[in-house]
Formats: C-alpha cells, structure tokens, sequence
C-alpha cells in the first residue's frame, strides 16, 4: 500500500525532511513527556534543523510547531500539508498510508486534524480565535493536535494577530501547518514567518505529472502527457483536462481569444465571453453545495414543521438565513476569480509559447494543440510584441488579485492585446 506522501508529486527534497520531522515527532511521543514536545517550541524553527543537520540526539531535532508551504498553484501545497498531518498522527511515525491514524487523516475525519479552508476572500479573525481555542484541547488519540490552513495568505490582518499569538504560545501537543504561495509580506506576515519552518515546493514537472494521472486515475498515457503540460504543472487541473469534456472546451474558448481580436467591439465581447464563461463555471461548481446547506439549515431550524411555535421559530431564523447566503455569496465571487484566474494562466501560457518561438528558445510549448497559431502570432508580433501581451495578462491577474472589478480588469486586458 502507498504511504501518504505518495501523491506530493515531484517533491523529493520536501518529502524527505517531512519523513525526517515526522519521525523525529514520533521520538518525543516515545521519550513519554510534554516537556519534550514543549522542547519544540525552544528549539524554533532553526535550531531543529542545525540539531538535526549535527546528528544530536535530541527528539525534537528536525521537527518544530509551526511550518508553512510554500509553493506556485499545483504545486501541492495543501497535498503536503494533509500528508505530514496524516504522518504525525500515524502509529508508526512513518505515514504508513494503513493505519487508523494515516487513513482518518488523509480521509478527512481525523478528530485531531482540523482543516481550516476559505469558502470566501479572506479568513476572519472570528473563526481564527474559535479555531486557535479549540487546538489548545489535549489530544483526544495522544498524539498531535494539527491545524491545518490552507491558503493562509487569504488571513486578515486581525485573523493573522490571532494565529501569531496562537504559535508564540503553543500549547505542548499542537502543530500549526499554513499553506501560501510564498513567504513574502504580501503572502504572510514577518512575525509569522519568524515563528515557522518553510518547506519550499517547486512546480512539478509534467512527466510527473503525467505518470500519477496514469497510475493514479487510470489515464490513458498520451491523454495524461497533454494534460500534464497543459496544466502547467498542475495536478488538479491536468486531472480536470484529462477527464472532464467540459474543462477541455472551456480551455479551447480561452485560446481562441486571439483570433477573435479584431477590434474595439471584438476585445470587448471577447471579455464579456470570458467574464461570463468564469461567472457559469463557478455557478455550476457550488449550486449544489448552496442548496444543501440552505436546506440542512432549514430543516434545522424547524422547516416544515407543523407543531406549535414552528412558523414563529422560522421568522426568528431570518437572521441566520441571511449569514448563509452572505457566506454563499462570498464563496460564489471566490469561485468565480479562481475560474477567471485558471483562464488567465492558459491565455498567459499561449502568449508564452508565442515568445519562446519567436525567440526560437529550445523549450517545448504549453499548449500544443495550438502551437501553430502561436506560432503565427511569433511572426506577426515578433518577440516584443508577445511578451508585451503577456504582460498584459499578468498584470490583469494582479490587478484582480489587488480587487479591481474583474469586468474592468479584463476589458483592459483585451484592449492592450488587440493593440499589443
């Protein structure tokens, strides 16, 4: 049976000090005391890897309370994450992949793994400070208690105050693991970042990429080789290309956009195409999940009840109904930056395969199956012009990223890659 690092695809380095902190983890359970995981906490998030890297024989070498992954999108952030949790709470210290311990945290039920994943833009410090009081709780299986925080970058500046104190003064058996693009202020806070071990996570490559789909989901070798260069390196996505026909037209629509540049009129259609494209993706990837939280809701609160009081306990739930699809709302606009996002990187990595060519630089495309019209657009462009277009791209990522009206950002985008 495969342990739980074997899905961190193309991550060799990382794997190997997440085995050497997990075992190093299982040494302070063994040596039976809380003062040795209090050790953790002193011995910071470099002196644990100096003890380590001088072969000491403390327990608590290599491991420490608080890390953060660092990584581009696909690289397996929350992957890595998930899997050094599951290793933690394993009965061998290994991340065996059979245990009850690796199988309930890999599976998601895991009563000493909290997972903490934004459905909206940020992550407030309401549920940060209920999140932080429930980690100080002993361990219920004796082990670690583990937060995870996936996209941690998403904390406001309150919600990152809270964590702060949180991993100053942690108690004995918690470990805190953030997941963020990088550790940059933008991404997360000096304090923080003081306070935790960084595991770095580079972009896979796609012929790793290609071989999990293939052995993993039973993909055909040609579709998982296209797939993988596709995504760019990203698993989630390439597994989306390789087996959703609808993420494939959804990806041929964006890379037709620059034939469709003709004009004024053209650059404005194609990005109400592509604001509107982003807006049904997004509607489709959480109505579901809208309507059966709505529903649980209700019934919880008495829907369809005929009893005595049960009209008057509807009308007093009005106010919780509304904090629902407030947090609807904002899981929808969340959903839909992250659609127009992906289509961004894909149109990025055409005009990317435009300025290679015209470079004539020895790399192979992204998009294959549209390498002729990049190709054409090398000539026409030349490489000034492509690499002015994919700045264009970019810069439309950032301003989205820095909460410009996506419609605004993406019109201006259209307009300088018809005017390149």
């Amino acid at each position: 049976m495969s342990d739980v690092f074997a899905d961190l695809v193309g991550q060799d380095e990382a794997v190997v000090e997440l085995r050497r902190a997990a075992a190093a983890a299982a040494a302070v359970l063994r040596a039976g005391a809380t003062d040795r995981a209090s050790a953790l906490v002193a011995a910071g998030p470099t002196d644990g890897a100096r003890s380590a890297s001088a072969g000491g024989t403390d327990p608590s070498a290599g491991m420490t309370h608080a890390w953060i992954f660092t990584g581009p999108p696909g690289s397996g952030r929350s992957v890595a994450a998930r899997a050094f949790a599951a290793a933690l709470q394993c009965v061998h210290g290994t991340g065996c992949g059979a245990c009850p311990g690796c199988h309930t945290t890999m599976g998601g039920t895991h009563a000493d793994v909290r997972m903490v994943v934004p459905e909206g833009l940020s992550i407030g410090v309401g549920e940060m400070r209920a999140l932080v009081l429930r980690a100080a709780s002993t361990p219920s299986g004796g082990r670690w208690q583990v937060v995870i925080i996936e996209d941690a970058d998403r904390l406001t500046e309150a919600a990152g105050n809270a964590l702060l104190k949180a991993i100053e003064e942690p108690p004995p058996r918690t470990v805190f693991l953030l997941c963020a693009p990088s550790t940059h202020p933008d991404d997360i806070s000096v304090t923080i970042r003081s306070r935790c071990r960084v595991v770095p996570l580079r972009q896979p490559p796609a012929t790793a990429v290609a071989e999990v789909l293939v052995r993993r989901d039973g993909i055909a070798p040609d579709v998982a080789q296209w797939a993988a260069a596709a995504a760019q390196g990203h698993v989630g996505r390439a597994r989306r290309l390789a087996r959703d026909p609808e993420a494939r037209k959804r990806r041929e629509a964006v890379l037709a956009v620059p034939r469709r540049l003709t004009g004024v009129g053209a650059a404005f259609d194609a990005a109400s195409a592509l604001i509107e494209a982003a807006e049904a993706e997004a509607e489709a990837s959480v109505t579901e999940a809208d309507t059966s939280e709505r529903a649980a809701l209700e019934t919880a609160l008495g829907a369809g009840g005929t009893g005595r009081g049960a009209a008057g306990a509807m009308r007093g739930a009005a106010g919780q109904l509304k904090e629902l699809e407030k947090r609807q709302k904002s899981r929808a606009t969340r959903a839909q930056r992250d659609a127009l996002d992906r289509a961004l990187v894909d149109l990025a990595g055409f005009y990317r395969d435009a300025l290679t060519m015209a470079l004539r630089a020895p790399v192979a495309p992204v998009h294959t199956d549209t390498a002729a019209l990049a190709g054409a657009g090398a000539q026409k462009w030349d490489a000034e012009g492509s690499l002015r277009r994919l700045e264009a791209v970019l810069a439309c990522r950032a301003a989205i990223e820095a909460n410009v009206k996506p419609r605004i950002a993406v019109e201006a985008m259209m307009l300088a890659l018809w005017k390149g």
